[in-house]
């Protein structure tokens, strides 16, 4: 995760803690998901073949994790939308930024 402490230009300071607040959530979830993915692989380790199918598994989730959540300001609302499409985050969270940053996040989400 880019834990850039980035400050969002053209964000109020509420708009900012609200995004931050919402980006930290869905990594949460989506950390809670790999988890739980990972309790359930874990159960049918039988051999060493399923074994380094765990860890590169864990590897792919790793750089898909790591390079989904990236909180600098160039590209934010498309980490928001695809966050939004990927169930890990709702709009509603979202609740507190401008109807501009709202609408732009909701459209990109249907895509």
């Amino acid at each position: 995760m880019n834990m850039v402490d980035a400050v969002l230009d053209g964000w109020t300071e509420i708009e900012q803690g609200i995004a931050r607040t919402a980006f930290d959530r869905a990594y949460s979830r989506s950390i809670d998901q790999l988890a739980a993915s990972v309790r359930a692989k874990s159960e049918a380790l039988s051999s060493a073949e399923t074994i380094w199918e765990l860890h590169d598994f864990l590897s792919i989730q790793r750089h898909t994790i790591e390079g989904s959540f990236d909180f600098r300001p160039e590209g934010i609302l498309f980490v928001f939308a695809r966050l939004v499409k990927d169930d890990l985050l709702s709009i509603d969270e979202l609740d507190g930024l401008g109807i501009d940053k709202l609408s732009k996040i909701t459209a990109m989400a249907r895509f």
